[in-house]
């Protein structure tokens, strides 16, 4: 999640002007459509070679046509918004059925309830969870694995952004100000009886949110903010990523990457930073890996190794569907988290007010990190302990994760067993109440919620 994973609105303007860039949406979907008909043809011709009443689909050369054509297709494919797949979820030993509905809706985002229903109800509190899902070029869907682990003990909730090619010019510009606006609302909306689980890039957007919420005393504070691998400080163990924004400032990436929406899309006109381009930056940074795996998934394909073949596809269906963010969202992140670092230096504003992390005081704060994350490197989530000055000890918890890179601080066998068990620990230590206790001399002793305590 690179650059690009930067990740109630005040509508403006959502056109600023013609980039150096502005034709290559256009160019793009010229190419796009221009393949369609060889797209066509490579697919009936992987079916022709598949077909079992056909000889040749029994030879080694039919075998390999047959994965050669897949891999054509799947390479000029437009992949569409994956589904969520989560039909059951497992909570004390029985299969409850899971049905996901919108809650709260604005034109850039929806929060998503994966509602439980129970036959009776579990005896083990089930804290409301609003996971806030990175607005960084992949939908939602990439943290199934994440909502999958929190609903056998959690009320989930998440946010579901909108493809900014959806989204009609005339709705506005989306920017960090609208970003944090959305997410005040969304607290608004859960009143206060929710902890909050920022994933990567949102990181950001939520402290800030709820420090403007501190700021002005509002009552509907989550409980709790988990921060894991966000960039609160990139200037804390510095990684490719960031020293790249550095060097190249945020002038660099509008001339470069910043193009309009073509028609017939509905947010035609609309500046965009694409996500074919955000895909592009995914998959040059690790190539040698990606086409590694394509070449695996060709000779499974060959070797009738069907279960590794449908693994391969399952990711990368996953993998390669992505949207585009609206430009103002882009580059003010891009400028204030990664070029003038206006966050951790006290210079963040929202809506031209001081952002002052340090008025968070009744919120709980858990950071997690991964060792080997190259994205967000060790440190830089962690240093939200050192702007959060007054959030009480006893409400504070740090994780590194040994052995994991920034994928698997959400996602992954590690994260399923080392890491969401320790932060359903953390929400469920603030769920407690603080118990009174009478003395004999008719004092009392207060015994405060339990400190999860790290390594």
């Amino acid at each position: 999640m690179a650059i690009g994973e930067f990740g109630g609105a005040v509508k403006q303007p959502a056109v600023s002007g013609t980039t150096l860039s502005a034709p290559l949406y256009w160019i793009y979907e010229m190419a796009h459509a221009a393949l369609n008909p060889s797209r066509a043809m490579a697919d009936a011709s992987r079916l022709f070679f598949k077909n079992p009443m056909n000889p040749a689909a029994h030879t080694s050369m039919g075998k390999s046509m047959a994965a050669g054509f897949e891999l054509f297709e799947r390479a000029t494919r437009r992949y569409a918004k994956p589904e969520w797949r989560l039909p059951h979820a497992l909570v004390s030993g029985m299969r409850v059925p899971v049905h996901i509905n919108p809650v709260w809706e604005r034109p850039f985002c929806r929060l998503l309830h994966f509602e439980r229903a129970f036959e009776h109800p579990p005896r083990r509190p089930q804290p409301k969870l609003v996971v806030v899902a990175p607005m960084s070029g992949h939908y939602a869907t990439l943290l199934r694995g994440t909502v999958e682990a929190f609903l056998p003990t959690h009320d989930v909730y998440v946010t579901d952004w909108a493809d900014a090619k959806m989204v009609p010019l005339t709705e506005g510009r989306f920017g960090l100000d609208d970003y944090v606006d959305y997410l005040i609302s969304i607290f608004h909306r859960m009143g206060g009886d929710c902890h909050v689980l920022a994933v990567c890039q949102p990181a950001v957007p939520v402290a800030m949110a709820i420090a403007r919420m501190e700021q002005m005393e509002d009552p509907f504070v989550p409980k709790s903010m988990i921060l894991m691998g966000g960039p609160i400080d990139t200037r804390e163990s510095p990684t490719a990523v960031n020293q790249l924004a550095v060097e190249r400032g945020a002038e660099f990436f509008r001339r470069n990457v910043i193009t309009n929406v073509p028609w017939p899309h509905p947010g035609a006109m609309r500046e965009v930073y694409p996500g074919f381009l955000q895909l592009n930056g995914f998959m040059t940074m690790n190539l040698d890996r990606h086409l590694i795996a394509h070449a695996d998934l060709f000779r499974h394909l060959i070797q009738g190794d069907g279960d590794s073949a449908e693994k391969h596809r399952e990711f990368y269906d996953e993998y390669l569907a992505v949207m585009d963010l609206d430009a103002a969202f882009y580059l003010e992140t891009v400028e204030k988290v990664f070029v003038t670092h206006a966050l951790p230096k006290g210079e963040m504003t929202h809506r031209g007010q001081p952002v002052r992390l340090e008025a968070i005081r009744n919120v709980a704060l858990m950071t997690v990190e991964g060792e080997k994350d190259d994205i967000s490197g060790v440190g830089q989530t962690f240093a939200a302990h050192r702007l959060c000055t007054n959030v009480p000890e006893d409400k504070r918890a740090h994780w590194l994760q040994p052995g994991v890179g920034h994928y698997g601080v959400f996602n992954g066998s590690r994260f399923r067993a080392e890491i969401a068990p320790r932060i359903s620990d953390f929400i469920l230590s603030q769920e407690l109440p603080r118990r009174t206790e009478g003395t004999s001399e008719g004092a009392t002793v207060t015994t405060l919620r339990p400190r999860l305590v790290t390594t």
